[in-house]
């Protein structure tokens, strides 16, 4: 399967996931509006009697669907980690290079420059997505790291807290072909000021 194919393949799963995301938050809300009842909470008073100051089988009702919620959940992260690797495998060999047919490689002269972290996930809305960064792009530059000079992600995170509302340059590798994308750190509904994972790749 083409890389572009599994890219949409991710990318549904990714809409999956914050959907059950999304509901799982939601079914909490309502455990909250029960006297902040949670998970594990007492159903029952002091004296062992259902308790009067809270919607039982509302709560009941919450916690399994939570919990449901959460299996689903767990399953479908570990089908994006699979889904994961065959993308990068999949741009592993498109990236093979052919030969002539005389022995000679046409793309030997072209040198892909080296790249030092991999974007692993996207959130839908998050500055990353507005930015144009994708799943399994690789990272040339960011900002002022580039390969020769970086030594681990919070390097990255300083340029961050340096650039909030801020235009930082980042250079990727995507399908052998290099962009240059304009990202703004900053807050948003969702969680750090990026709304992506980034990893690091070993030399």
């Amino acid at each position: 399967m083409a890389a572009a194919e599994r890219q949409e393949i991710l990318k549904n799963l990714m809409k999956q996931k914050e959907e059950i995301e999304i509901a799982i938050k939601s079914l909490f809300e309502v455990l909250d509006s029960q006297k902040g009842v949670g998970m594990n909470g007492p159903l029952v008073d002091s004296e062992q009697f259902p308790r009067d100051d809270i919607d039982i089988p509302t709560v009941r009702q919450a916690r399994h669907q939570i919990i449901c919620l959460q299996n689903d959940h767990k399953t479908l992260m570990k089908t994006i980690e699979a889904e994961l690797h065959k993308l990068h495998d999949s741009i592993r060999s498109e990236r093979t290079e052919p030969m002539d047919v005389d022995g000679s490689n046409p793309a030997a002269e072209t040198k892909l420059p080296a790249v030092f972290a991999r974007i692993d996930r996207v959130d839908q809305g998050s500055p990353a997505e507005r930015a144009g960064l994708q799943i399994a792009d690789e990272i040339v530059q960011f900002g002022s790291i580039r390969a020769d000079n970086f030594s681990n992600l919070s390097e990255i995170g300083e340029v961050l807290q340096h650039s909030i509302n801020k235009t930082v340059i980042v250079s990727v590798l995507r399908k052998g072909e290099q962009h240059r994308l304009p990202l703004k750190p900053s807050t948003w509904s969702g969680r750090g000021l990026l709304g992506c994972i980034i990893v690091p790749i070993k030399k």
